[in-house]
Formats: C-alpha cells, structure tokens, sequence
C-alpha cells in the first residue's frame, strides 16, 4: 500500500530510539523515549490559499527533520509504523 498525504501534510518514519544513554547505560524499552527526529517518506502537495493556489512545501522527500513532540498522528502501514504531521510542526531540517 503507498501513502500519500493531503494539502501541507508529511509522513515521516522515525528514527530509532536510543539503546544507551551517553554514559553507557542500556535503556529498558519502558524507558526509551520516542524520538523527535524521521526522515520524511512523503509530502502533499501544499497547503491550498484563499487565492486557489498552492503554498510551496519548504521540505522534501528524505530530507531529515526535527519535529514537535507530541505532534502529528502515529499510523501502522504494512507493518511499518509512521508518523503524519502539518509541514507548521516541524521545527527544523537536519543538514548534514
């Protein structure tokens, strides 16, 4: 199945949490937190104006993102877990 959001909405596959803190000490999956960063899998087409027209998407496919914690809606596809923000959630794109 392929997944394709609507208007300024992003899927985005998170990444993994983390199995250590930086101190070396193994977290239990009870205390792991989610992670605030994904990698971006899809974008809609643009958030449509009063004017008909469609705002640009300041992101892409792939692009590494940081976005806002308790944001966006968690879905199951296919087995593969992913979640579905506005383009306005995400706070930054990682740049390698």
């Amino acid at each position: 199945m392929k997944l394709r959001p609507l208007d300024d909405r992003i899927v985005i596959k998170q990444s993994d949490a983390e199995e250590k803190t930086t101190g070396g000490i193994i977290l239990p999956d009870t205390a792991k937190e989610k992670p605030q960063i994904g990698k971006i899998i899809a974008t809609g087409p643009g958030k449509l104006l009063d004017s008909g027209k469609r705002n640009k998407m300041s992101v892409k496919k792939n692009d590494e993102v940081i976005y806002a914690k308790y944001i966006g809606n968690e879905v199951e596809v296919d087995g593969e877990e992913y979640v579905i923000l506005r383009e306005s959630d995400i706070l930054g794109v990682v740049e390698k």
